[in-house]
């Protein structure tokens, strides 16, 4: 009886993986610790969230900063990501 499990190997993620991940770690960084200076930068990104009804402030930047390596991990083991 043959019970073996999916095998998950590492692959380089897509590049749109990676792009998504470096603005999700970019934004999260300058809404976890507060940057004054690109703040205004970013000011677009606050207004297309507004849109969509969330507010972003400390808590949702840490969590684009914890999305970010994770979209990395799961773009690496998921074919297609």
């Amino acid at each position: 009886m043959h019970t073996a499990g999916m095998r998950l190997t590492p692959n380089p993620p897509r590049m749109i993986t990676v792009g998504i991940a470096l603005a999700l770690g970019a934004v999260g960084l300058v809404y976890a610790w507060p940057i004054d200076g690109l703040m205004s930068l970013i000011a677009p990104v606050t207004d297309v969230i507004a849109s969509v009804g969330l507010t972003m402030d400390r808590e949702l930047g840490f969590l684009c900063l914890f999305a970010c390596p994770s979209l990395l991990v799961v773009g690496s083991l998921l074919p297609g990501i």
